[in-house]
Parts: structure tokens; C-alpha cells; sequence
């Protein structure tokens, strides 16, 4: 994500993630006509990137690598945990959101410059940490739809919920981000 990020973050904004649009959108900070194209862009490559991994695991010995459905989203029989849906639905909102509030912060024009790919792929990767046992981690509907497509039928029923999820939390941190976070401090009154 890192290196993705440094390498191509100045031909897209480094859009990977259909939810990371959304929420720069809501934030004023991308054209709402530019969402669509970006989104299905980011669903085909992620389902593009999915088969080439379907591919390369097709050589692999019978049953040593898991499966889609191993590796796609789901809540209660189909969490790594057992997390319920509530549960699911907490942590991806709330962890998007966090995840575009990093996102809107460090590529702020008072943020200081270059650091923003370093800081993005950080807080994924905490993001997984603290989520593969809850959901297997979502908070991209591109990487859900993609592991959605190889992972059988159950991924297929859930994905609505890692969809939607997703949105929400960018959605929130979209429309808060100014009010939080870019309100101008008032000069002292004598």
C-alpha cells in the first residue's frame, strides 16, 4: 500500500478504494463526478488483482492455500471470530472513518508534504491488525467485492454489509472533517 501509494499517488491521489473517494468528496476535496469512473476503476482493478491471485494459487498443492471464501469478508459464522453483525457494522463504520480522517489530515495543505503514503499505510495496517478477527477487514468495497467474487455464495449474501459500511464511515468523516478539523482558530480580541 505504501509503495502503491508513493508510486502512483501523483497520476490518481492514490484512489485505491471506492470508499476513500466518497469520503474526499463529501470532504470537498474530489469532484462528486469524478466518483463513479474512480469506483469502478478501483472495483475492476481489484477484481482484475483478485484473478491474478486466483491464478498464481492454482499452482499451488491442493488445499495449502486458503480460499477465497477464507480470505472475504463476512459477520457471525463467517467472521474469523464469530463477531455478530452489529459488531461488524461498528468497527467497519467507525474504522473508515477513522481511516479517511488520517487521510483528510495528512494530505491537509498545512500538513507537511511528503508524508502522506507513509501515514495512509500505517493506519491500514493498524486497521488490519485490529480488524482481520472482526470482519477480515474491509473498509474498501473494492477488495470486499473482489475476494467476494471467488469466495462462493455466503461472501456473495454478505457483501451488501461491506458495501455499505464502508460509505457510511467515509460518508461521516467526509462531512465532519471541517467542522473537526479545518475550522480557522480566530485571531485573540483585545
Amino acid at each position: 500500500m505504501i509503495a502503491a501509494a508513493y508510486a502512483v499517488g501523483h497520476i490518481s491521489g492514490g484512489h485505491f478504494n471506492p470508499a476513500v473517494s466518497i469520503g474526499a468528496a463529501a470532504a470537498g476535496r474530489f469532484s462528486w463526478s469524478d466518483v463513479g469512473p474512480y469506483s469502478i476503476a478501483q472495483v475492476l482493478g481489484g477484481a482484475f488483482a483478485t484473478t491474478i491471485l486466483l491464478a498464481i494459487r492454482a499452482g499451488a498443492p491442493e488445499g495449502s492455500i486458503a480460499g477465497f471464501d477464507a480470505v472475504s469478508n463476512g459477520f457471525g459464522e463467517h467472521s474469523p471470530a464469530g463477531f455478530s453483525l452489529v459488531a461488524v457494522l461498528l468497527a467497519e463504520i467507525v474504522l473508515t472513518a477513522m481511516f479517511l480522517y488520517v487521510i483528510l489530515g495528512v494530505t491537509d495543505r498545512r500538513a507537511p508534504s511528503g508524508f502522506a503514503p507513509l501515514a495512509i499505510g500505517l493506519t491500514l495496517t493498524l486497521i488490519h491488525l485490529i480488524s482481520i478477527p472482526v470482519s477480515n477487514t474491509s473498509v474498501n468495497p473494492a477488495r470486499s467485492i473482489a475476494t467476494a467474487i471467488y469466495g462462493g455464495p455466503d461472501p456473495l449474501i454478505q457483501l451488501r454489509v461491506f458495501i455499505l459500511a464502508p460509505i457510511v464511515g467515509a460518508l461521516i468523516a467526509g462531512f465532519t472533517y471541517r467542522f473537526l478539523f479545518d475550522r480557522t482558530v480566530p485571531a485573540p480580541t483585545k
